[in-house]
């Protein structure tokens, strides 16, 4: 059985057939920007889509079809990518895995506290069945629904207590939240130097964001406030001349305690004309928190200070919930632990709970312990519950979700995963690997793009796309077992299987006298860990997934390093020193560079300024009467208003994800015809947008300015991506390659220390050896590059390796080894040790 593909054409693929076997463990390797994603992702999961509308009697528009001949034998497809879900501060680990909804449940039910009356300890009532427990879980068809706020009599004294529900220990809820932060652990307070310019006055727009419109409307109301209550208000002199009470008029409004307590015996103006002002201060929270938009509320941010609950500490929850222990911790403490820590937390919960409640829970809990270990067995079991989920990196996120389908038990499905291993230190690899064998014995196609050596030698089929990246690529190089993929002379891939492919790429420097010293770093899981990190070299910082890299790396040295140079070289805290040896720090990790689809490699890194320029400055442009402003598909002018420039349209499928399709005016050209009629040599704006870095870089080989930024993004391996490819769909290496090429366009020069954070993530190991070269390049001009690192390769081409671990989260955060790559794998203690020498005995 197959899944039979012939003539597929999207983007650079060159007319390909192919077969993948069904029910098998298969992978799509290749150079990066071979066409892996763009036959997996573009033209078979969409094509999956289509068909799937298709059954259901939807009608899909335009464009919606990949270029394929045809595609025959699919299965319901369900793809499981890098990219993040959730950037909602209220969402954590705990929440997005549903974890926390089931301990939630089990505190309810086995939860011990002290009466608030008597203070003897006084355990949950349990005359509760178990379908009562079962109502208060998400995931039941009454799961919205909250069990009556109850009370039964304290054993000992007798007096009335509040019956708990599961809503008590959440965050998200009235019942369990910290009333003064609502549950997020940070409170906002306006910065009213950002809102307001006292130098101005009213009427010359001292307030930010007012403009006529609002100063004839809301100056009207406050003058109308201040005859109300009996007190001058003028809107033409500087703010900073008012007195306290039209200051808090302004700021908080009349209905504000502040101002209500200097006019006790007058009532409130009833409408906004007669004065019934709400104060600039007051509005601009109202909005803040009502408001559900994520770029709403993004832009008021920018006038707030973001500041610790004074009430709870950041703990989020009210403090009489924090008494409420099961299992010999409150529920606050359990969110802190990691997944690993809560399963044995789990497995010790029987010996403390009362048999009544813990026969209720019984059920819940091993679903429980199920859910727990199948993350684990993903490889992310170092996670802690409360950590935000917008901090979890694109494979971690990769991991939660695989193991969410493999719980599902569904059969029959092709399964796209892009990367699995992205971010995971090579000791966890077969963890991975046992999971997606696990969902192809269940019946189902895995498809798989992927790098890694051991994911590929654990696979059923490889299918190896090349030979090169961008136009070069497109082709199947090679497809079947290992074997015939090592004996395909024409295969990169295959070399690199053989272990023939590794050479070193530059020439290691001695150690260095000068460095930078880290004392007592205490920060997330480090354990007050000592460290000096060589200046002037190339330096990795390894170990396995949450041993606390990106904690010494971003959470302590880059803040450090940024506050002492924002500061005017004064250093804050006394536990680092070298710093003054730097001139800059220049932090690129894999944060995404935004999710505006309107960004991409070209305007990042103001590429396109210099390609409009040259646009304008055609004959033909000047004789239209164009300018370089026409060439932009951001501003109105030359770009086509139905899509406003993108060249596509959002389709709202209501239950289901909108879908996208080419704008039907411009074809998914983005501009009107006057400007598309100009060309540079045969090609127009919208033709430039389509091509690789690759060819850019051979069509503009005359052009100096603009072949010098091309020549630095082709470097760090990123030739293939597309100009106009949204910087939304990158992957964290690609942005992170992308941020360090608009660096090098404008380099700090030497004696500068660059951080990066797995800068390797999504290249093959051939891509990879570019990188090494830039590296290198840095440190030859007197930098110092700290590098955050799982592949072998790059590690065994540093100068100097700090291994953290032993182990993740609670267990990690100690310094390992330290040394020469060499010197590391003589460490019997080291993992990462033992990978480098199992990789150096067989080159």
């Amino acid at each position: 059985m197959f899944i039979n593909i012939k003539g597929a054409k999207e983007n650079n693929l060159k007319n390909i057939d192919v077969q993948i076997p069904k029910n098998k463990l298969v992978v799509f390797t290749g150079l990066s920007g071979s066409g892996k994603s763009t036959l997996a992702l573009e033209t078979l999961q969409r094509e999956c889509q289509r068909q799937y509308m298709e059954s259901m009697g939807m009608t899909m528009e335009m464009g919606s079809r990949p270029k394929v001949e045809s595609i025959d034998g699919l299965s319901p497809a369900i793809s499981i990518n890098q990219h993040q879900t959730s950037n909602n501060p209220r969402s954590t680990v705990g929440t997005v895995t549903e974890i926390s909804a089931y301990l939630r449940v089990l505190f309810a039910r086995l939860g011990e506290r002290p009466c608030p009356h008597c203070g003897k300890m006084i355990a949950q009532n349990y005359n509760d069945t178990e379908n009562a427990v079962y109502s208060e879980m998400p995931d039941q068809e009454a799961g919205n629904m909250e069990l009556y706020e109850d009370t039964f009599p304290c054993p000992h004294c007798g007096r009335q207590v509040v019956e708990l529900t599961a809503s008590h220990f959440s965050f998200n809820k009235p019942q369990g939240a910290c009333p003064k932060c609502r549950g997020i652990g940070v409170v906002n307070s306006p910065d009213i130097s950002l809102l307001i310019d006292k130098s101005k006055s009213i009427r010359e727009f001292a307030v930010s964001g007012w403009d006529q419109v609002f100063i004839d409307r809301y100056g009207t109301s406050m003058l109308q406030a201040a005859r109300h209550y009996g007190f001058e208000m003028d809107i033409d002199i500087p703010v900073n001349r008012y007195n306290d009470v039209q200051m808090e008029l302004l700021l908080y409004g009349v209905l504000s305690k502040q101002f209500q307590k200097r006019f006790p015996d007058i009532a409130p103006p009833r409408t906004v004309p007669e004065g019934r002002f709400e104060g600039v201060v007051t509005g601009l929270m109202r909005r803040y928190l009502d408001n559900n938009s994520a770029g709403a509320r993004q832009k008021i941010e920018k006038f707030l200070i973001r500041r610790e609950c004074p009430e709870c500490h950041g703990i989020r929850f009210r403090a009489e919930i924090l008494e409420v222990k099961a299992g010999g911790v409150n529920i606050k403490e359990l969110l802190s632990m990691s997944l690993i820590s809560v399963a044995k937390w789990l497995k010790m919960l029987p010996d403390s709970a009362a048999p009544e409640g813990w026969n209720i829970v019984r059920q819940i809990a091993a679903d429980l312990e199920n859910r727990i270990h199948r993350i684990i067995d993903a490889g992310a079991g170092y996670l802690s519950l409360d950590q935000p989920a917008s901090s979890l990196s694109a494979g971690e996120w990769q991991r939660i979700k695989l193991a969410s389908v493999v719980g599902s038990g569904l059969t029959g499905v092709l399964y796209v995963l892009d990367e699995p291993t992205s971010g995971l230190h090579s000791r966890d690899t077969g963890r991975i690997i046992e999971v997606l064998k696990r969902l192809r014995d269940m019946g189902n196609t895995v498809i798989v793009i992927e790098h890694d050596a051991e994911v590929m030698k654990a696979a059923d089929y490889i299918i190896d796309f090349g030979p090169g990246a961008g136009k070069d690529g497109g082709r199947i190089v090679a497809c079947g077992s290992v074997q015939e993929i090592i004996s395909c002379k024409e295969s990169i891939t295959g070399k690199y299987l053989l272990n023939s492919f590794y050479q070193p790429k530059r020439n290691k420097l001695p150690d260095s006298k000068d460095y930078i010293g880290i004392r007592n770093a205490a920060v997330n899981n480090l354990k007050n860990i000592n460290v000096n990190i060589p200046l002037g070299r190339l330096v990795t910082v390894t170990g396995v997934s949450g041993s606390g890299k990106s904690s010494l790396i971003f959470g302590y040295l880059a803040e450090a390093a940024e506050a002492y140079f924002h500061q005017t070289k004064k250093n804050s805290t006394p536990d680092i020193s070298g710093l003054e040896k730097l001139t800059a720090v220049v932090s690129i990790d894999q944060q995404s560079i935004g999710r505006s689809n309107r960004s991409n490699a070209a305007t990042y890194t103001d590429l396109f300024t210099d390609i409009r320029d040259l646009f304008a400055s055609l004959p033909q442009t000047k004789a239209g009467g164009l300018t370089a402003k026409h060439f932009s598909y951001n501003v109105a002018g030359g770009r086509c208003e139905k899509c406003q420039g993108s060249g596509r349209l959002s389709i709202s499928m209501h239950f289901l994800p909108d879908v996208e399709v080419i704008c039907p005016v411009c074809r998914g050209r983005r501009y009107q015809k006057q400007v598309l009629d100009i060309r540079y040599k045969g090609h127009n704006i919208s033709d430039i947008l389509e091509l690789s870095i690759d060819e850019a870089l051979a069509l503009f080989a005359d052009e100096k300015n603009i072949a010098a930024r091309l020549q630095i993004l082709q470097e760090v391996g990123l030739g293939y991506l597309g100009l106009g490819q949204s910087t939304a769909t990158l992957s964290g290496g690609e942005a992170q390659r992308l941020k360090l090429a608009k660096e090098l366009q404008g380099s700090a020069g030497g004696r500068a220390l660059y951080l990066f954070d797995e800068p390797t993530t999504g290249l093959h190991p051939h891509d990879a050896c570019r990188l090494v070269h830039v590296f290198d390049r840095l440190v030859k001009l007197g930098n110092s590059v700290v590098v955050i690192e799982h592949n072998t390769e790059m590690i065994l081409e540093s100068d100097w390796v700090i291994d953290l671990g032993p182990e993740g989260g609670n267990e990690g955060g100690e310094i390992i080894a330290q040394g020469t790559p060499e010197e590391i794998m003589k460490n019997p203690c080291s993992y990462t040790g033992k990978i480098l020498y199992g990789l150096s005995s067989r080159l």
